[in-house]
């Protein structure tokens, strides 16, 4: 698949150009853009580049500015979908180029009469241009007159498609004029009649006549009329209001003898009612059928449309007519949602992954952003195909893609709980959290953004227990960026409070103090914000409350700790029950040594020289080193890792000669757990931070104390054999 590939290399190009027009191009008088220099570009690579600019939402009349030199860009197959672009830079740019097929669907700012106008004033559109895409616009623009509606100049147009336009009965019957028209889409159009249909009938290969609301014949009258179009191949009459074929027609059809002769796909879905013998009928009598549509019309469970392979079937009988019916009604919402439907009952129960239905799932979500219909049912999809064990049978960028559009699900869609509720579910597994690539900083705010409105307790679980890791996975600037957000340290202070005031130990209560470390390292933003929270008024009390439990000790204290490296809230630590309370968890048969680690850490920054001085009793503070030194000498390193770092910025100046012999102690022994842990990933990280120098001279000063000595030797010992390793730093989860 190709989610199991690298991105091409012309795809990574396009895109870097994309983002860095600005950077590349300098603008003309008029605003619009040009190259600095540019090579010239191949015609299909100049179609593929404005493709692309449309696919990444860089498209406007000022950058398209830059396909109006002709000396280095030639389009010939010009896709601008779903773009903004004006009349006056559409017919400035695009109708300079000898247009072959043009597709101008969904652009903000066209109308059909823009379009028609300025392709009518090009000589090379008019005689070259061979298909048309319009799906989306309105008819007329702010000045022009029906009578700019004209089709018919177009005598080499052989596909056009009009759907959800405005079109009518008399621009139906110029179209028909067209003397090479051969495809044609009139989907969700106002025509009442197709008779017109009958001046092409020589030449149309395709009609697509997807939810015509307004048509008004008869069945036997629209029969005729299609009877009689002998060479067509494609037909798709399928209905977008999921209604029963009232007046039979559809059923009349299909038990048609003779009728389109020709036929190699046909599209009825949506009308209800349909039986399975007329429309294996109906497929068994034209040996050329390769596609039928059945969804939402009671047909296609038989055992025929099961057995035969040479027939395609979109339906809801299987798996695989539900997959043919999400790939082929991509763009069409009714459609999708129906599938979707029927796709959540098959996969409940999965066994092996299904990445091709996953990306079909995706792709429905993508193409129905603002559709709370289908992202409901999508969603709930998702977490079926992503569940722990299948998860980890699916290509990661593929699933970095489905993350993002549960995102966009849970941004547009920010009230709606059931929603809410099938992303979270879907997000809360290891595979998509620890691996794959999509942006966390956006989702650990979207999650406390629904949080901080919801106090259902099964989800404030799940959703708390994202946040951890997610905030753990964030680098320092978006972690700072983060813990700037007030809202998100009230709201997990206060998960903290709710559990604590009951006196549980549960995962939501753990992981709340997580985040909440996380949160704050190496973030001075985070900790200042703590402290105006009353956080330190709640941690204290908590480390009185669960006294035995020491899984919630060491993550009080990891807070705490990274409090007390910022300088200017250490004297808001400097409270006398505080700090004989984190005095008493410095050594002890029943304190783990974990939790003696950061209480360690705590007292050795608010006793450190160069920063606010000892407020407190001089006794205690002798106490403090005393014991912060002897207690050291006792510890051993835990079997399983405790803590990382993204950098050792804090410790190095507690490693200064002025510094009390227990606050370096505590420093090197933090340095040397990790470095024998990882000797590779930290020894790098003290070479770039010049971490190796200052242990080297504080090996060779006289004064340094035997002890912290002793540890820094052995911390250089483990570093001459490093290999160049990446690094990461915070609670290991």
């Amino acid at each position: 698949m190709n989610e199991e590939n690298p991105l091409s290399l012309a795809d990574i190009c396009q895109a870097c150009i994309c983002h860095n027009l600005e950077q590349l191009c300098t603008r003309r008088t008029d605003g619009t853009l040009h190259f600095h220099q540019s090579p010239v570009f191949p015609q299909e690579l100049s179609d593929q580049l404005l493709h692309k600019m449309a696919d990444e939402g860089v498209l406007n009349d000022s950058t398209i500015g830059i396909f109006r030199c002709l000396e280095h860009f030639r389009l010939r197959r010009a896709c601008i979908q779903s773009s903004c672009v004006s009349p006056e830079g559409f017919r400035q740019t695009l109708c300079l180029h000898r247009l072959q097929e043009l597709d101008v669907s969904r652009v903000t700012g066209l109308a059909v009469s823009d379009v028609l106008s300025s392709l009518a004033n090009s000589k090379d559109c008019r005689q070259g241009l061979q298909r048309l895409v319009l799906s989306g616009l309105s008819l007329l623009g702010e000045n022009a007159e029906s009578s700019q509606l004209r089709f018919s100049f177009l005598r080499g147009l052989r596909t056009l498609c009009v759907a959800w336009t405005e079109l009518d009965d008399a621009g139906l019957e110029d179209i028909c004029t067209l003397p090479s028209l051969e495809n044609l889409d009139i989907s969700g159009t106002s025509i009442s009649d197709l008779t017109s249909l009958l001046n092409c009938q020589a030449n149309l290969r395709s009609l697509t006549a997807h939810g015509l609301r307004n048509l008004e014949m008869s069945a036997s009258r629209l029969l005729s009329v299609l009877s009689k179009l002998e060479a067509l191949r494609h037909l798709d009459l399928s209905n977008d209001r999921l209604v029963a074929d009232g007046d039979g027609m559809v059923q009349q059809l299909l038990v048609q003898p003779g009728v389109l002769p020709a036929l190699v796909s046909l599209d009825v879905s949506g009308w209800r009612g349909v039986s399975d013998a007329a429309a294996q009928a109906f497929v068994e009598s034209r040996q050329g059928m390769r596609f039928i549509g059945l969804l939402a019309t009671g047909a296609g469970a038989s055992e025929f449309f099961s057995r035969t392979t040479s027939v395609k079937v979109a339906g809801e009988a299987n798996l695989g007519q539900i997959c043919e019916a999400l790939q082929r009604y991509r763009e069409r919402e009714c459609f999708m949602r129906e599938a979707l439907i029927h796709l959540y009952s098959l996969t409940s129960d999965l066994d092996e992954p299904q990445p091709h239905v996953l990306k079909l799932v995706s792709m429905a979500m993508q193409s129905h952003p603002e559709s709370l219909h289908v992202q409901l049912v999508a969603t709930a999809c998702v977490f079926n195909l992503t569940t722990q064990d299948l998860a980890m049978g699916l290509p990661l960028r593929l699933l970095g893609t489905v993350v993002q559009q549960l995102l966009t699900a849970m941004r547009n869609f920010p009230n709606h709980e059931q929603l809410q509720k099938n992303c979270l579910l879907a997000l809360c597994s290891d595979r998509i959290l620890q691996d794959v690539p999509f942006d966390r900083f956006e989702a650990a705010k979207l999650v406390m953004t629904w949080l901080s409105v919801r106090e259902n307790q099964t989800l404030q679980r799940m959703a708390v227990a994202i946040v951890s890791i997610l905030v753990s996975k964030l680098t320092v600037e978006e972690t700072t960026q983060l813990g700037a957000e007030v809202f998100i340290m009230k709201q997990l202070l206060s998960i903290v409070q709710q559990k604590a005031s009951l006196g549980v130990v549960d995962p939501t209560l753990k992981f709340a103090l997580s985040a909440l470390w996380n949160l704050t390292d190496e973030t001075p933003t985070a900790c200042h914000h703590f402290m105006q929270c009353q956080g330190l008024e709640l941690y204290m009390e908590v480390l009185e409350s669960y006294h035995t439990e020491s899984s919630i000790q060491q993550k009080v204290l990891g807070l705490l700790n990274n409090v007390a490296e910022v300088v200017e809230l250490r004297p808001e630590l400097m409270d006398e029950d505080l700090v004989e309370h984190v005095l008493s968890l410095l050594q002890g048969a029943e304190v783990e040594v974990g939790v003696s680690y950061f209480a360690g850490g705590i007292l050795a920054h608010l006793c450190s020289t160069g920063g606010p001085p000892w407020s407190l009793d001089a006794e205690l503070h002798q106490a403090v080193l005393d014991k912060l030194h002897s207690s050291i000498l006792t510890w051993s390193p835990p079997e399983r890792e405790m803590v990382s770092y993204r950098t050792f910025q804090p410790f190095y100046p507690l490693l200064q000669s002025s510094q009390p012999p227990g606050v370096q102690l505590w420093s090197v022994w933090a340095m040397r757990l990790v470095c024998s842990q990882s000797a590779n990933q930290y020894g790098d990280m003290l070479e770039e931070e010049g971490g190796i120098a200052i242990l080297q001279a504080l090996v060779l000063d006289s004064s340094t104390h035997t002890d912290v000595r002793r540890l820094a030797e052995d911390i250089l010992g483990l570093l001459e054999q490093r290999q160049h390793h990446g690094n990461q730093g915070e609670e290991v989860q």
